[in-house]
């Protein structure tokens, strides 16, 4: 059986950021080849740090690690890809840092040798820190996080007889991990939500899909917050609990959604009608 490596040099994806000791920081980062992995980055947080600028909250840095019997050292770190536009507006940097949960959550450190969940995060960066329209995003990495985790929703077979679903609104089992056909739906209906059958289609499409067959099919915005209430009550239940940073995006949006009222169309500013 071969010795695991002491050192090595690894591309690393930044999910979380800690302050350790007086001048340290304690980093948890997604490797392609060594999975997730809580590593010390020693004197990052002196101004006169090498190591200061590289290591930033979702960011993509190229480290070199030295393994320990209890954590691991960042001796070296360089950014690859600081993903400028999650640092330039709120609602991108907040959706970065519910995908970065996400994959804390999910992931158990030490998986190692899986690169999709690395590519899938790398890629969701990219296009939360580009792209106009980021819920489309958010949902498609959803739905294939649940996949790399060992979670994907059954979506093409009743999860209760097997049989194949047809297109038809139908119904998904939190605690079952998949759809319902109307016919079997049980008379306690604790962790089961409707289904439309619009949004089923675009979950369909979504998980067989490449993100960019996904984004050039045009999908109505009303379809894509659908998607979001049944993968975000499933991924509560999966979790026990919402996500914290979920909360955060949803304060959010409910504040770029209150309309704006100047001062001068207020009631109480109104000129009074001469009787």
């Amino acid at each position: 059986m071969p010795r695991p490596e002491r050192s090595f040099n690894t591309p690393a994806l930044i999910l979380k950021r800690r302050d350790f000791g007086e001048a340290d920081r304690l980093l948890t980062v997604l490797t392609p080849n060594h999975g997730k992995l809580d590593v010390i980055a020693k004197g990052a947080r002196k101004l006169t740090s090498r190591k200061m600028g590289h290591v930033e909250l979702f960011t993509n840095a190229d480290m070199l690690i030295h393994t320990g019997r209890e954590l691991s050292v960042a001796s070296q770190a360089s950014m690859r890809d600081g993903f400028d536009g999650l640092r330039e507006d709120l609602t991108r940097g907040a959706l970065a840092a519910y995908c970065a949960e996400l994959t804390d959550r999910f992931l158990s450190g030490g998986d190692g040798h899986d690169r999709r969940a690395y590519s899938l995060l790398l890629e969701t960066f990219r296009r939360l820190s580009t792209e106009a329209d980021v819920r489309l995003a958010v949902r498609y990495f959803e739905l294939h996080l649940l996949d790399v985790a060992g979670f994907r929703p059954e979506l093409a077979h009743c999860v209760i007889s097997g049989e194949a679903i047809q297109p038809q609104d139908q119904h998904f089992s939190f605690t079952e991990g998949g759809v319902i056909a109307p016919g079997y739906v049980p008379s306690s209906r604790a962790g089961i939500v409707a289904l439309p059958m619009l949004t089923l289609k675009l979950m369909r499409f979504m998980q067989r899909s490449a993100y960019e067959q996904v984004v050039a099919a045009s999908v109505p915005q009303a379809v894509v917050d659908d998607v979001e209430r049944v993968l975000s009550g499933y991924i509560a239940f999966l979790l026990e609990r919402r996500p914290q940073s979920a909360e955060f995006v949803r304060r959010l949006r409910r504040e770029d959604e209150k309309p704006v009222v100047s001062r001068a169309s207020r009631p109480d500013d109104l000129p009074t009608a001469t009787p």
